[in-house]
């Protein structure tokens, strides 16, 4: 496609109020729907969502609520587990985190057990919040406190890395789940060791906006920075190998494709006179911008 393409939604879910934050669940969800979840003012809902292309008996997108949690403030960003399937014994949690520093661990049965457990620690805005990949027996968290923490899903704060700057974002490696990378707001990417409690390695960089861990391939780390997005191969140089402008109003967000290790998506700044999202293809030798969005 051409660089300046611009696309307006193909398909449009129907929600009754604002909607602050939305995530597809990555894992498998145990049958042929993949499992939604969207939040806003004081609520969560949960839903399976069949495109017409996994399904030729679907006309367009096939969204079904599944359930439909209260939330006492906005929600500000929202993390599945692993556990949430529909097959055996159905399952759904999710993690939030909200404007009064706390994170909630929403967990339904789908038919009459429905539990929120309040986490408290943080003294500043959570900025980010994500499970463990295997088991989802643990939740990391950063914060503009300055912190880092890991916890249980009993509610009990196993780990906190204390950090430089906030923290922008969090992520765990795809397959050693000892392993956790923390990126910090004024430029510096961590990565942790969860049984020695110690650093091992960092990359380095302007001031961040956010970063990610590549999924199908770990040697990889993405973040956006000012207006540009950067790729690390971690076994070379703690310096990018990779830099290009993205965005002309400030980027916000960098997201790796968990299927294809050469495709990324970068957005901009919410507000901004020129708000779109990217997605992006790394070629042999060059980077193409496949469309925008916005």
């Amino acid at each position: 496609m051409q660089d300046d393409a611009s696309h307006s939604p193909t398909y449009t879910v129907p929600c009754e109020d604002y909607v602050h934050v939305v995530e597809f669940s990555p894992f498998c969800s145990g049958s042929s729907a993949s499992l939604l979840a969207y939040g806003g003012n004081q609520y969560v809902v949960v839903g399976t969502i069949i495109f017409q292309e996994e399904d030729m008996e679907v006309e367009g997108v096939d969204f079904n609520v599944l359930r439909a949690f209260h939330h006492e403030l906005r929600v500000d960003a929202l993390a599945w587990s692993p556990e949430s399937r529909l097959d055996r014994i159905p399952m759904i949690r999710l993690c939030t985190a909200a404007a009064d520093r706390k994170l909630r661990l929403l967990t339904s049965d789908l038919q009459e057990k429905h539990e929120v457990k309040v986490m408290e620690g943080h003294s500043s805005y959570v900025n980010h919040v994500v499970f463990e990949p295997t088991e989802g027996k643990q939740i990391a968290s950063v914060s503009d406190d300055h912190t880092c923490r890991v916890w249980d899903v009993d509610g009990t704060e196993s780990v906190i890395f204390r950090l430089l700057s906030p923290g922008v974002s969090v992520c765990w490696h795809s397959q050693e789940v000892f392993k956790l990378m923390v990126a910090e707001k004024k430029g510096t990417i961590r990565f942790y060791n969860l049984v020695t409690q110690e650093a091992m390695l960092s990359l380095d960089c302007g001031t961040l906006s956010f970063a990610d861990w590549c999924f199908p391939n770990p040697i990889k780390v993405g973040a956006v920075s000012g207006n540009d997005w950067l790729i690390w191969d971690v076994t070379r140089s703690s310096y990018a190998q990779e830099k290009r402008p993205a965005h002309m109003d400030k980027a916000r967000l960098f997201k790796w494709s968990r299927a294809n290790e050469n495709l990324f998506a970068t957005t901009g700044c919410p507000g901004k006179m020129s708000s779109q999202v990217l997605i992006h293809h790394l070629g042999n030798s060059s980077c193409q911008k496949l469309f925008k969005i916005g």
